[in-house]
Formats: structure tokens, C-alpha cells, sequence
């Protein structure tokens, strides 16, 4: 089902974020100073921050759910990312109180995960465009389960389906542009969106903000991938460039540089592990991130499909 693609490591590191941000609580008028690195406001179940990243760029934040990114001109309001459907609501009402906003009119699928496609039905169902990568199309047009858990997810109706997809890149008559990120950081459909004009790139959960990433190898992903996206993103940046992530605050250099040498890291000490022969779970107990989860939590699961992931890329006939 996925594109066969060569597993590109672009080694060029360039520096990214800088300047302050604004922070708009939606359904309000109160405007708070905050740092572009994130400030977190306590918010309840139906209740939106919304961080001002420039005057016609917001990151909307739900609790428990991946970021949207919503950009305002006169055509109406374009997102990057929809949340997923128990949110749609939540979501639907920040975008009504942005500052220019407007009806939705172009929704961009980073992946195709329900926490990022819960909009899909709703947009599509008003003929508006949805944009993905085709091998997001291609998942979101089949039953996935996932083998480690049997958790299965329903193909999305035709209507909710990707209208527009693309290979490689492209770009909107905005000037926004968009590109596929192929080095199987998350999933095997993974794209950023770039806003030249305000320089912000969206990366989906290429990049986490917090907390360790899920690595679904079922549709392509893979800790290998991880280190990859990393380095791809930050070669799409320059010292000025804000990284919006999946989860969690707006990035920086220096957290990229941190989550690249720990991915670095990891994934050279989960080869080693494969290397010797070693299993998932002797994996697992061998404690490769162990220095880590005092920031990011504990790691057995991360580890253990990371590990899982090498056996898919590299041993796949283990």
C-alpha cells in the first residue's frame, strides 16, 4: 500500500524559533504575553487556548488533544489538522472566534490518525478540500488494526476521504507550501506545512512536544524514521522558524537538538540490542531510555515498539 521511497538522512542542522507570541483565549477578548516556546492556561474539557502565533496564525490546544493550527485570510480559514471527532465541536467554536476568521475552507491531514481526522466527515460533507499525502488517502480508505493492542480503526466514508493529495510537494495560491516528509517518522504518509510569511512550519507528530511519540510501524513508521524526520524538519528551517508539533508547545532549536541526539541515541542502543539477538521484551528491560524519563515519562512502550519497528525495517522476516 505505501509509496516505495528511498529513506533520505539530510545532515544539515540550522537553527529554528525565536520572538514572542501572543496568547487569545477563544470565546474571549483577553490577550496574554507569551513566550513562542508555550504557555500552558488551565482549560477544561470544552474550553480552547488559543496561542497567537501572528495575527492571521493560531495553534489551537483542547486538552487531551493534538494541536490544530488555523491560519485566517479572506478566503476563509485553512487548518492544519482537525482534532478528532469527540473534539470537533470544541475545535469548530475556537475557529469561529479567531480574529478574521471565516468558514473553514481547506483542512490539511498531517497523517491519518483519528486524533488528527475527526473534522474530515464535517468539511468534506461541506465540499470543502481536504489535502493529505496519498498514502494517508490509502490508510484512511482501509481498515487498520494494530497488532500489538488489536485495536482496529474503520475506513472514513468516501465524503471524509482526501480530495486533494500529492508525492512530493506543492503549494496553495497563498503562498503556503506543503511537502511530504519521507523517512517514515510516524507513519509512511507524514507532511509539514510551511507559512513562508510568518515562517512557522506544522509537522503533525513527525515531532512530539511532549511526552514519547506512538510508533505505529503497522503503517509505516519507525524509530530509524524519527531520527530522519528530525532532520529533515530542521533542514526546512532557518533561526527564525517556529516548529508547531503534534502535542505540546511550539519548538524550538535547542529542544530539536535535544530530541534528535536522544532519538540518535535510542536508536543506536535498540540496534545494538537487535544486534545481539535480543527480543522486544528483554528490550524492554534492559532500560535504554532510562536517563530520559524524568522529561518524557516512562518509556516501556515507546521502547517496545521502537524495538518492534527495527524488526519491521530491518529484520523482516524475524
Amino acid at each position: 500500500m505505501a509509496l516505495e521511497e528511498n529513506l533520505t538522512r539530510r545532515q544539515v542542522l540550522r537553527a529554528a524559533i525565536g520572538g514572542a507570541a501572543g496568547l487569545v483565549l477563544a470565546g474571549g477578548t483577553r490577550v496574554f504575553g507569551a513566550q513562542a516556546d508555550g504557555v500552558r492556561l488551565k482549560a477544561d474539557t470544552t474550553t480552547a487556548e488559543v496561542l497567537r502565533l501572528a495575527d492571521d496564525l493560531f495553534v489551537i490546544r483542547i486538552p487531551g488533544e493534538a494541536n490544530v493550527v488555523a491560519h485566517t485570510s479572506s478566503a476563509g480559514v485553512l487548518l492544519v489538522d482537525g482534532g478528532s471527532a469527540r473534539a470537533a465541536d470544541a475545535v469548530m467554536k475556537a475557529v469561529a472566534g479567531l480574529p478574521g476568521g471565516g468558514q473553514v475552507y481547506t483542512l490539511f491531514n498531517t497523517h491519518w490518525h483519528p486524533e488528527q481526522t475527526g473534522l474530515n466527515e464535517q468539511i468534506g460533507k461541506a465540499g470543502k478540500t481536504i489535502i493529505a499525502q496519498e498514502n494517508t488517502r490509502l490508510w484512511l480508505a482501509a481498515d487498520v488494526t494494530w497488532p500489538w493492542n488489536g485495536q482496529t480503526f474503520k475506513r472514513l466514508p468516501k465524503v471524509a476521504q482526501p480530495n486533494k493529495t500529492f508525492y512530493d510537494k506543492g503549494q496553495l495560491d497563498s503562498g503556503i507550501r506543503y511537502g511530504y516528509i519521507p523517512d517514515c517518522a510516524h507513519t509512511d504518509g507524514d507532511l509539514y506545512v510551511h507559512f513562508p510569511q510568518q515562517n512557522v512550519l506544522a509537522v503533525g507528530d513527525v515531532i512530539s512536544g511532549e511526552g514519547w511519540p506512538a510508533v505505529d510501524w503497522t503503517t509505516g513508521g519507525w524509530v530509524g524514521g524519527m531520527v530522519g524526520g528530525l532532520q529533515r524538519v530542521l533542514s526546512l528551517t532557518n533561526e527564525k522558524t517556529r516548529i508547531v508539533p503534534g502535542r505540546g508547545p511550539v519548538l524550538g532549536l535547542e529542544d530539536l537538538k535535544k530530541q534528535f541526539d536522544m532519538y540518535q541515541t535510542l536508536y543506536d542502543r535498540l540496534t545494538q540490542l537487535l544486534n545481539k539477538g535480543r527480543g522486544p521484551s528483554e528490550a524492554v528491560e534492559a532500560k535504554p531510555a532510562k536517563e530520559f524519563e524524568p522529561q518524557w515519562g516512562n518509556s516501556d512502550e515507546f521502547v517496545r515498539r521502537s524495538f518492534e519497528s527495527l524488526w519491521a525495517y530491518l529484520s523482516p522476516d524475524a
